[in-house]
C-alpha cells in the first residue's frame, strides 16, 4: 500500500450540521476535535508507506481511531464498526456521514507499522503538542513520575516447565518443515515426554526426581541441537526462531558436567535481564519490587501536577520488568527535553533518587530532583550511638577525613563502586582503632574502620539531602508525588495499563504510547467539562485512625 495524503483539516459541512443537531452540548470526541484540531497528518507516517501500491487508508485517521479505541477500550472490530456508525468519529475523523469506513483488520496492520517503525512515539507526541498548542501543557513548574508492573500476555512457568515447552514449541516448528528428518531422529520417549503441553501433565512430586526429569530434558534438547547444527540437517533449521530460543535457553539453564549434561545451580544462571522466561515471548523477563514479582515489563508513567491546569502524561517509557527506576532517569529527562518540557522540579520515589541523579539532573537540565534518599550506611552495634559517615569530617583539599574520635584517615584512594560509580576509599588504621573507647559504637572490623564516599559534588548533595528531608517544608513540597499514584490506577483500572495486549516489548511500548494518548484525551475532557478530580479513598474504618 501506499500514502495518499488526505485533507483532514476542513469537516464536510453536512456532519457539522448533524452532529451540532444531535450533540447540542457536544461530547468528548466532538469536544476533542473543537479544542484540539485534526491532531494528526499523514505526512507524519510517510516513513512507514511505500511511495508505489494501491493507496492506503489514511494514517492519520487510523492514528486517531487507534487514540479513540484505547479511550474507550474497543477491540478492532468494535472500532472498525464505530468509524461507520457513530456520528461524533466521523466528525472527529472529518467523514463524510455516508463514509463507509475500513476492514478491521487495516487497524492490527497499522500498529505492526507503527511498531516495525517504532512511529508509536509520534502518536503520542501529537496529542501533547496539540494539547501544547491550546495552551493546556507547557514546560516548567513540577512534574512527577513513577512506574508499575505489566504481566506478560503469557503465563508464568517453573523452571521444569519453562524447558519442557521451549523444547516442545522447537520440535513442534521443526516438524512443519522437516517431518521426516525429525521422525528419524526422534527417541519413541520423545513423544511421551513432549507431545502434550507442560500444564497437561503430571511431572514428578519428589525434588530428586524432578532434578532427574530436568536432567533427562537437557540431555534430549542437547541432541536434537546438536542434529539440527550437523551438516546432515536440513537447510535452514538453524534459522527457525525456535530453534533458536532452544539454543539460548539450553545455554543459560543447562552445563556440562564431566561430560554430561546437567542443570545449572541457581548461583550459576545468568542475571534476570537476559535470562528467557518463556518460549512464546522471547523478550518478557522477571521482575520483583517488595513483595511483588512477575514476569514481564515495567512502564514508567511522568505527569504535570499543577492545580490551574489538567494534569496530563508527559512521558511513557517501557522497560524490561529487571531495569532499576534510576537507571531510566536519564532518559526520562532526555527525552523531556526533547519536547521542550522539562519541568523545574520532579518529583518522584527513593527508587529514582541518588546523588549521582540529583547531581546529573541538575548539571545536565537544571531540573531539581525531589525525593527521599536513601539512609547513610553503617556498621556497628544494632543499639546506641552509631558513627555513619556524617560523623566523619572530611577534608577534600588534603585528601583525608577526621573520625570522631579525633584520629586521621591514613589512606585516600579513588576506585570504582560495584555500579560503577566513581568513589573515594578512605581507611583508618588499625593501631588507631583497636585501642579506641568508640570503637563499639563505630565499626566491628577487626582491622581499622573504612569508609566508601562519593565524589565531592555528590557527598555534598547528600549531606544537604538528608537534613532537607527531615523537614516539614520539604514534606509539603514531596506532598504533591501522592497523586501520581492516581494516574496508575486510572491507567490500571479504566485503560488495563497493567497487562499487556501483544506478545514482545516493541508491541508492548506501542500499547503504552496509546494508553497514555488515551488518558491525556480523557483527562482533557475531563478538564473542559470542569469535572473535578477524585479524592483519594480512605475506607471508613481508616479515617477513625487517631492522629499522631
Amino acid at each position: 500500500m501506499s500514502l495518499r495524503g488526505v485533507e483532514l483539516a476542513v469537516i464536510p459541512k453536512e456532519t457539522v450540521r448533524v452532529v451540532r443537531a444531535v450533540f447540542p452540548k457536544g461530547c468528548a470526541a466532538v469536544r476533542m476535535r473543537d479544542v484540539l484540531g485534526p491532531i494528526f497528518e499523514d505526512a507524519q507516517f510517510k516513513e512507514l508507506f511505500p511511495v508505489r501500491g494501491r493507496p492506503a487508508v489514511s494514517p492519520a485517521r487510523l492514528a486517531l481511531v487507534s487514540v479513540l479505541q484505547f479511550a474507550e477500550g474497543l477491540t478492532d472490530r468494535q472500532a472498525a464498526h464505530a468509524v461507520r456508525s457513530r456520528l461524533d468519529w466521523k466528525y472527529a475523523l472529518s467523514l463524510e456521514l455516508t463514509d463507509t469506513g475500513f476492514d478491521f483488520s487495516v487497524l492490527s496492520e497499522f500498529r505492526a507499522r507503527l511498531a516495525d517503525g517504532d512511529a508509536g512515539r509520534s502518536v503520542f507526541d501529537a496529542v501533547l503538542a496539540a494539547a501544547g498548542e491550546a495552551g493546556l501543557v507547557r514546560a516548567g513548574k513540577r512534574q512527577r513520575t513513577d512506574a508499575t508492573h505489566v504481566l506478560a500476555v503469557t503465563r508464568d512457568l517453573n523452571r521444569l516447565e519453562f524447558v519442557v515447552e521451549t523444547l516442545r514449541s522447537a520440535l513442534n516448528q521443526i516438524a512443519e518443515v522437516a517431518a521426516e528428518w525429525l521422525l528419524a531422529l526422534a527417541a519413541p520417549e520423545w513423544f511421551e515426554r513432549y507431545a502434550a503441553r507442560p500444564e497437561d501433565r503430571r511431572f514428578p512430586s519428589r525434588w530428586a526426581a524432578r532434578i532427574e526429569h530436568g536432567d533427562q530434558c537437557g540431555v534430549d534438547g542437547m541432541n536434537l541441537l546438536e542434529a539440527v547444527w550437523s551438516d546432515s540437517a536440513p537447510p535452514g533449521l538453524r534459522a527457525l526462531p525456535a530453534a533458536e530460543i532452544l539454543r539460548q535457553t539450553w545455554v543459560q539453564q543447562f552445563q556440562h558436567v564431566d561430560g554430561v549434561v546437567r542443570w545449572r545451580e541457581a548461583k550459576n544462571l545468568p542475571p534476570g535481564l537476559i535470562r528467557l522466561r518463556t518460549p512464546h515471548e522471547p523478550d518478557a523477563r522477571t521482575g520483583s519490587k517488595r513483595d511483588v514479582d512477575w514476569s514481564g515489563y515495567k512502564v514508567h508513567l511522568s505527569e504535570t501536577c499543577e492545580p490551574d491546569a489538567p494534569h496530563l502524561i508527559t512521558h511513557v517509557h517501557t522497560t524490561p520488568a529487571p531495569v532499576a527506576d534510576v537507571v531510566v532517569l536519564g532518559d526520562i529527562h532526555a527525552a523531556l527535553a526533547e519536547r521542550g518540557l522539562l519541568p523545574d522540579e520532579h518529583l518522584m520515589d527513593a527508587g529514582y533518587v541518588d546523588a549521582g541523579q540529583i547531581h546529573h539532573a541538575l548539571r545536565d537540565h537544571s531540573v531539581e530532583l525531589v525525593g527521599p534518599v536513601q539512609a547513610t550506611t553503617v556498621k556497628g552495634q544494632a543499639s546506641g550511638d552509631v558513627f555513619d559517615n556524617t560523623l566523619f569530617t572530611v577534608d577534600w583539599d588534603r585528601q583525608q577525613a577526621v573520625c570522631p574520635g579525633g584520629q586521621t584517615s591514613v589512606q585516600w584512594r579513588e576506585a570504582r563502586s560495584q555500579e560503577a560509580t566513581a568513589v573515594t576509599r578512605v581507611r583508618f588504621a588499625a593501631r588507631h582503632c583497636g585501642p579506641c573507647v568508640l570503637r563499639s559504637s563505630c565499626t566491628t572490623a577487626k582491622t581499622g574502620r573504612n569508609l566508601t564516599l562519593r565524589t565531592q559534588d555528590e557527598h555534598d548533595i547528600l549531606r544537604k539531602a538528608r537534613i532537607e528531608q527531615d523537614t516539614g517544608h520539604w514534606r509539603r513540597r514531596y506532598a504533591h508525588r501522592a497523586g501520581i499514584e492516581g494516574t496508575i490506577s486510572q491507567g490500571v483500572q479504566a485503560f488495563g495499563l497493567r497487562r499487556s495486549r501483544y506478545r514482545g516489548l516493541a508491541k508492548t511500548r506501542l500499547q503504552h504510547l496509546l494508553t497514555g494518548a488515551a488518558i491525556n484525551l480523557a483527562r482533557l475532557d475531563a478538564y473542559l467539562t470542569g469535572r473535578p478530580l477524585a479524592r483519594t479513598r480512605v475506607s471508613p474504618f481508616a479515617a477513625l485512625r487517631p492522629a499522631g
